[in-house]
């Protein structure tokens, strides 16, 4: 059976306009409809029209262009050639990657996954911990949060390390199609837990890359959270200017 989820009204909306543009009803270089338009057809509030072009404005669907509107810019390069920290970690068999399972265990949702998944604050999902080692050193921890939905059927609970990828599993057993992924960087400071499984000097901060793993329809299906020591990290980017 295909997972699905009840997400927000603004994502869902945003689904909507990312299916619309995809199938060419919104065509790239033209204006999609304006936000009255919007609230009319789709019986919304302004707020969550507001929402939802700004979410797909983030995510490189469309553009604002000053005296001309909202462009819609086609399917995102984001979408084509980036992620790559979030196929690597999708795609990893963990019984041939050097490191070990920490936890794998029912827990309450951390609040920006819910959001993500669209699940309230006090659901619990399957959280599977995977501290990833090089020559004897913690180099990355893993946290990838699954929906109750997501799991059954499936050996994610299993305290046994995976053979094949994440991906490659829940696509044979649950039928669904992973499209795309969404990364956020940011920096903050470890948890007691983090530091010690890092082994993090006192305050060393880490990067988390939160990846966020959607269908084509842009539904989120799992969220991974990455861990990285940032006095051992350097983020490196080439592109072109127009």
């Amino acid at each position: 059976m295909a997972y699905e989820v009840a997400a927000p009204k603004y994502v869902r909306l945003a689904q909507t306009i990312q299916r619309r543009i995809e199938d060419g009803t919104y065509p790239p270089g033209t204006r999609v409809p304006s936000e009255n338009q919007l609230v009319q057809a789709f019986g919304m509030s302004r707020p969550t029209v507001v929402r939802a072009l700004e979410l797909l404005k983030r995510d490189g669907w469309l553009e604002s262009r000053q005296g001309y509107g909202t462009i819609v810019r086609g399917r995102p390069e984001v979408v084509e050639q980036k992620g790559r920290r979030g196929r690597e970690v999708l795609e990893r068999d963990e019984s041939l990657t050097p490191g070990r399972l920490v936890v794998v265990d029912q827990v309450p949702v951390p609040a920006r996954v819910a959001s993500v998944l669209g699940l309230p604050r006090r659901a619990k999902v399957l959280m599977r911990q995977f501290l990833v080692e090089e020559d004897g050193e913690a180099v990355e921890l893993v946290s990838s949060y699954f929906p109750a939905g997501l799991v059954e059927g499936t050996e994610l609970e299993s305290p046994e390390a995976l053979s094949g990828s994440v991906r490659e599993h829940l696509e044979a057993r649950k039928k669904v199609r992973f499209d795309h992924v969404t990364e956020r960087v940011s920096a903050r400071l470890p948890e007691i837990g983090e530091t010690e499984l890092l082994g993090l000097p006192d305050g060393v901060p880490v990067l988390s890359v939160l990846v966020v793993v959607c269908d084509a329809s842009g539904q989120a299906l799992q969220v991974i959270d990455v861990l990285l020591p940032a006095d051992r990290q350097e983020l490196e980017d080439t592109y072109r200017l127009n």
